[in-house]
């Protein structure tokens, strides 16, 4: 959770450069053409003053062409006038936007500091939680050596098997509770598509609309193909038995969006390195849906999506699941069931 806080922080990050950077260039560009209406309008002031102060009392006395060139002239002298006007209105409104644009620039990069502030913080964040676990890890990891020792001792067995015995018994309380976990999805998913199903009939029967089966709530729509599908499954297994390592995307090391960012890559599909992004970038499905190359999310909202998985079939995930374990093949309900589930 600590590393894809992390990541989010980063995704937030490169988001936030790319619009300090449009405005920047906004403000640049502002800024240009206001010294351009500036220079253009003093251009035109300039030729208006030498020609109209040549419009004077002597000028229309002794004007050859008499009153009508004296007139033409006015009619040239108040024409330059209101050009002038209006390229001063021009120069206003060129400044007014240029003082927005420098504006939202300004703005823009104290949101930026900001965000490099968040993204150190979660960074250190991150760091702490991950040496901490893996501290906690390897003391749980001597206490059960040393149990498992003891239990030799007591039963006057060997050590060795002692372990095999243990980790026989630690299969089956995993297999149990993973068969429990996938029950209790699969009723819950049943009763879903039950309630969907009434809604979708209640609906069409009142005014000839359809309910929705929360299976295709769409974030965008679906751009993978199954070749595409099979190109990042084919990526992930690649990358099996490689460290799980919080904040990497490759090539020897992964974190959870890291690993399935560069599958669905190798897929032809950008994402990007943080896995409710993924969710947001993704079209929206049921469990019931999920086919090869889907992603498989936990969270409690949307908003708080903390790992993700590549589904592979048959109720099996490919993952880079946490800190001190491997990237692996694991059931879908290894953990704690899924929440959100979505198909690049």
């Amino acid at each position: 959770m600590a590393s894809e806080a992390y990541n989010g922080a980063q995704w937030r990050l490169g988001e936030a450069k790319k619009a300090t950077a449009a405005a920047i260039a906004a403000a640049d560009a502002a800024t240009e053409r206001a010294a351009t209406e500036r220079s253009g309008l003093a251009a035109l002031a300039t030729a208006s003053a030498h020609h109209g102060g040549a419009l004077n009392g002597l000028t229309a006395f002794f004007a050859e062409g008499g009153p009508e060139e004296v007139m033409s002239e006015v009619q040239v002298a108040k024409s330059a006038s209101d050009s002038i006007q209006a390229r001063f209105e021009q120069f206003k409104a060129s400044e007014v936007m240029a003082k927005t644009a420098r504006t939202r620039a300004e703005e823009a990069q104290t949101k930026q500091a900001g965000l490099v502030r968040e993204a150190a913080q979660l960074r250190d964040v991150a760091t702490q939680a991950a040496q901490s676990a893996q501290r906690q890890a390897s003391a749980i990891a001597v206490q059960r050596q040393q149990l498992i020792s003891e239990l030799a001792a007591a039963q006057k067995i060997s050590v060795s098997l002692a372990r095999r015995r243990q980790a026989g018994l630690e299969k089956i309380a995993h297999d149990k509770a993973v068969s429990a976990a996938a029950q209790a999805a699969a009723h819950a998913a049943a009763q879903q598509a039950e309630q969907a199903a009434d809604q979708a009939a209640a609906g069409s029967g009142s005014n000839g609309g359809s309910g929705s089966s929360g299976a295709g709530s769409p974030g965008r729509p679906a751009v993978g193909t199954t070749r595409a599908a099979a190109r990042a499954i084919e990526f992930a297994r690649a990358q099996l038995g490689e460290p799980y390592v919080w904040a990497a995307a490759g090539p020897n090391s992964w974190d959870c969006s890291g690993l399935t960012m560069m599958a669905w890559r190798a897929g032809g599909v950008s994402l990007p390195h943080y896995s409710a992004a993924q969710y947001d970038e993704t079209e929206h499905i049921g469990v019931t849906d999920l086919r090869p190359g889907d992603l498989v999310f936990w969270g409690d909202t949307p908003d708080t999506i903390h790992h993700v998985a590549l589904y592979i079939g048959n109720g099996q995930i490919l993952h880079a699941p946490r800190t001190g374990r491997d990237v692996s093949i694991d059931s879908m309900y290894y953990w704690i069931p899924p929440n959100y589930f979505g198909r690049p």
